[in-house]
């Protein structure tokens, strides 16, 4: 029993049997089209930097945990890669990802973004929620920036999902989160916890790293480059003596001529992305960061199902 410093000295004795509410838990897919906001969402919801964010779309590649645990309980978002209608290899993967992830969750939060008018991927998106038996939240994103326009979501939406309850927000602010927390918790069934209160990822240290670097490579990158960036953990060793974790990494790209693009004009380039990474990573393990980081070419990487097998599961 815990006891909480509000009301202690007007604490009675009494034999009345009290009623605790059960905690809830629940996993949220969190589902939208390419740069809708779902990783920034998901970043200001927990209180922590979970998935990549880019100004380049489709940067999330795979399904990303984020664990936010409240008095109320505990809600499991499943970050998933935009929803984007294309017959290409990687995006067909990345499309199954989030199809699969719906029929997986209690929960669907679906971000759309208000600043730009509805298109056949919102609709898809829409008649595929249709069909589901989850409860569903709309968070209408980007309601900060001045051409937002919920209305035409709304629009769409609502003859679409009529059950659906329709929250304004700005991930990027926060506003509309307390109202948009409310509404899971109170879709969300009752169960214990399924991780502890200090966890916000379960995502595995090589997963955790390559994310990292690979987000300070494509946000320094400009056009197809980002989508052909991809980032192998070769080596990962701790000296406990010492207090320092050792990395080897490679940045692959799919043509030589974008080795140049990335390593910048007398190696600033590389410098910058591994000095970023490492000081973001060195805030995640209690050890001094060593990492070594090169890059490298992978032609047509996008097309080899066995690449593609170990990037995107």
């Amino acid at each position: 029993m815990k006891i909480t410093g509000r009301g202690r000295s007007s604490m009675q004795i009494t034999n009345k049997k009290i009623e605790c509410p059960m905690k809830k838990c629940a996993t949220v897919s969190i589902i939208g089209r390419p740069s809708a906001g779902k990783s920034t969402l998901l970043n200001t919801l927990c209180g922590q930097k979970i998935s990549i964010t880019a100004p380049s779309p489709q940067t999330t590649w795979n399904a990303i945990r984020g664990i936010y645990t409240a008095e109320q309980g505990q809600l499991i978002f499943i970050d998933t890669p935009g929803y984007h209608i294309s017959e290409k290899s990687m995006n067909l993967r990345m499309k199954d990802i989030s199809i699969s992830s719906i029929g997986e969750s209690d929960i669907i939060l679906y971000v759309a973004d208000t600043t730009r008018t509805p298109g056949e991927e919102e609709m898809e998106i829409a008649r595929l929620l249709s069909a589901s038996r989850q409860p569903i939240i709309a968070a209408l994103n980007k309601i900060d920036l001045p051409q937002s326009s919920p209305e035409k979501i709304r629009g769409m939406l609502t003859p679409v999902l009529p059950e659906a309850s329709l929250v304004p927000v700005s991930a990027i602010t926060g506003s509309g989160f307390d109202q948009l927390k409310e509404l899971l918790f109170a879709a969300a069934p009752e169960g214990e916890q399924l991780y502890p209160e200090d966890f916000y990822t379960d995502q595995p240290p090589e997963f955790r790293i390559a994310e990292i670097i690979r987000g300070y490579a494509v946000n320094r990158v400009r056009e197809e480059l980002p989508h052909a960036i991809f980032v192998d953990i070769a080596d990962l060793e701790i000296d406990e003596e010492a207090g320092t974790l050792w990395i080897r990494a490679f940045l692959n790209v799919e043509r030589e001529s974008q080795k140049g693009m990335v390593v910048g004009k007398g190696g600033a380039g590389i410098k910058a992305i591994r000095q970023g990474a490492q000081k973001e990573i060195g805030r995640l393990f209690p050890y001094k960061i060593h990492l070594d980081l090169r890059v490298k070419t992978r032609e047509k990487w996008r097309t080899r199902e066995q690449v593609l097998n170990k990037l995107i599961y």
